[in-house]
């Protein structure tokens, strides 16, 4: 695949998002059925996780190593992050587009979720942890700090029962083009 960073985010802009299949191939892929984390009161987690937040065991960053995100993202039995895809994120990243939003242990890593931010449309690709509850802590900052920046949408891609839990809903293609349309009009930055 030709690494034209401008192509690659037209797609993204466009709905799609980049995956590997098991042969390490990378392709486009849509779902019909898009995961969308809400922005709004209808996004929730659960009370054990509020104590844990209170207390501040995390502390939280952005970019600060992205490339151990990325790297702990695809760190799986079975990943979609192919290394042709780790080099596009980084790419990504370096251009601006893409970004760790991570939690931190003191200085060790703790959690992170990687994604692609366009105006204000923040498109989740993969989240992981090394210590409980961390990628947990990261998705309920990175809400805040979306909202915080008038962001519109929080693309999550696929659902998940995880996902579920802090009250992601799946749309339709067409809902989620409109969504997506109305996110890429409002000019947003995640730093």
């Amino acid at each position: 695949m030709q690494y034209d960073i401008a192509t690659i985010v037209q797609g993204y802009a466009q709905g799609y998002f980049l995956m590997a299949n098991e042969d390490n191939v990378l392709g486009w892929y849509a779902s019909r059925d898009r995961a969308v984390i809400p922005l709004d009161e209808r996004f929730r987690y659960p009370k054990s996780l509020r104590r844990v937040l209170n207390q501040q065991r995390f502390t939280v960053a952005i970019n600060r190593d992205f490339q151990a995100v990325v790297e702990g993202c695809a760190n799986r039995k079975s990943t979609w992050i192919s290394p042709e895809l780790k080099e596009i994120y980084w790419k990504l990243h370096q251009a601006g587009w893409a970004h760790s939003f991570e939690t931190w242990q003191n200085d060790r890593l703790a959690g992170g979720i990687l994604g692609i931010a366009i105006n204000g449309a923040f498109i989740g690709e993969s989240m992981f942890y090394r210590i409980p509850e961390a990628s947990k802590v990261a998705m309920v900052k990175l809400v805040e700090r979306l909202r915080e920046k008038k962001f519109v949408l929080f693309d999550a891609q696929m659902m998940n029962p995880h996902l579920e839990r802090f009250g992601a809903y799946r749309v339709s293609e067409q809902e989620y083009q409109k969504l997506l349309k109305k996110a890429l009009q409002q000019r947003c930055s995640l730093i």
